[in-house]
């Protein structure tokens, strides 16, 4: 993508999107014939690249690229091509390729996602959708010009019972909704360290450079990958980014959470300079909106929550959601897209559920390539999941400058604070950037 500065992305995101989809491929712009398989390129096949490759393994697999040589299964499909630099492959085979999945550290996300937008190739990320607000707002601007189908990947939107607490919530089973819980067991991988001063040899199957990418250079250590990585300020965006799209997602769709007034970090225990902290707690304030009350949410993370008491219990799950109305009390336990319970249960008894507003899911993964091939669109596409991970990544630059964010939307800054705006748009080393 030709580089935009600061200034003219502002002024063109705020304005909306306007243009042509420019297709190489003429099969995208016409459409499939019946049963006709996607040809998909993978980028990042190890891990949850892994899962979502068995996911999507019925369509067409044209290319598997990773930086780890042996994370490419490329014995189960000896017809696609290996690549190590996505950048290449999107380069060589854009006239081969319609969709893209990418399921990379997070600090890749946006440079494979929008390179591949760019050609006008559908694209399926890993949550959270960035790393940074200002790519979270560029990725839903460049789906929207090329007009190609997105998804991320948080499977719990899928879920038909995430989309009916939704619609219980919104159509004012529990009231006026003023408090909101939300919590994970996340960390669980190491965060509130120190950058190790040891340097051990790069193994011989790793392309280190093109791991780091977008990323400052720093020597290898095997703290960062393949795992790990997600408690480094450099590469992933902490327990709060890796968790709330799936924890924050039923809240956030039901009661509209964009633009928070402010957001604070409360408890902040044992952050570094490289890493996000081990706990904390995260408060969020938002206004009226749309008719509904000014509400305010609590964010708990390392283990913390909040009392059991809020629900009449004596313990609460590693994970959950608490949201507290006028009229009673939804509790959702889980990571998000589980089941919920209205509360007191004897004022719920015999609930009539509302009609339903939101469409049933055929399955997170088939959302999308029924979208790729000319129908809806998948409900966790990018114009709504670029919102979700904002919400996400405005708790973490509270927690990374450790002050209280006042947040201007429409200009994308923190007006208390310009120490943030090294957070909100992130420099990128040369031939990575976004």
């Amino acid at each position: 993508m030709a580089s935009m500065d600061r200034r003219t992305f502002l002024k063109t995101s705020t304005a909306g999107v306007a243009g042509f989809l420019f297709l190489r491929d003429s099969r995208l712009a016409f459409g499939y014939e019946a049963n006709e398989k996607l040809n998909l390129a993978i980028i990042g096949t190890g891990g949850k690249g892994r899962d979502n490759l068995n996911h999507f393994s019925s369509e067409n697999i044209v290319a598997l690229c990773d930086v780890n040589e042996k994370a490419i299964p490329g014995d189960k499909f000896p017809n696609a091509k290996i690549y190590f630099d996505y950048r290449k492959m999107l380069d060589k085979m854009h006239k081969e390729i319609d969709a893209v999945v990418v399921s990379t550290p997070d600090h890749h996300h946006a440079a494979a996602s929008i390179r591949a937008m760019e050609m006008g190739k559908h694209v399926y990320c890993e949550k959270p959708l960035t790393h940074s607000i200002y790519e979270a707002r560029l990725m839903k601007q460049t789906a929207r010009r090329y007009k190609v189908a997105t998804q991320m990947g948080n499977q719990g939107t899928a879920s038909n019972e995430l989309r009916e607490g939704v619609e219980v919530i919104r159509a004012g089973a529990i009231g006026q909704v003023k408090e909101l819980y939300v919590w994970s067991n996340r960390p669980i991988w190491p965060q509130g360290i120190n950058r190790p001063t040891d340097t051990p040899p790069v193994p011989p199957e790793l392309h280190w450079d093109l791991w780091l990418g977008p990323a400052p250079k720093r020597p290898y250590h095997p703290c960062y990958q393949p795992f790990n990585w997600r408690g480094w300020k450099d590469f992933g965006t902490g327990a709060l980014g890796d968790m709330g799209c799936h924890t924050l997602n039923m809240v956030y769709m039901a009661l509209k959470l964009d633009n928070p007034i402010s957001v604070e970090a409360e408890v902040v225990n044992e952050i570094t300079e490289e890493c996000y902290p081990k706990q904390s707690i995260i408060r969020f304030t938002f206004p009226a909106r749309d008719g509904m009350a000014p509400v305010r949410l609590k964010w708990y993370d390392g283990g913390l929550k909040p009392s059991p008491s809020i629900i009449g219990a004596e313990e609460l799950p590693g994970s959950g959601v608490v949201i507290i109305g006028e009229e009673g009390i939804m509790y959702a336990p889980g990571d998000g897209g589980g089941g919920y319970e209205l509360l007191p249960k004897e004022k719920f008894e015999g609930f009539q559920k509302p009609a339903p507003t939101l469409p049933r899911s055929p399955g997170h993964h088939a959302e999308w390539v029924i979208a790729c091939k000319g129908g809806q669109p998948a409900m966790s596409n990018f114009d709504y999941a670029s919102g979700l991970t904002e919400l996400c990544l405005l708790g973490n630059l509270a927690l990374l400058t450790g002050e209280p964010i006042y947040w201007d939307s429409a200009n994308m800054r923190a007006m208390n604070c310009p120490k943030a705006d090294r957070y909100i748009h992130r420099a990128y080393r040369k031939g990575w950037e976004v």
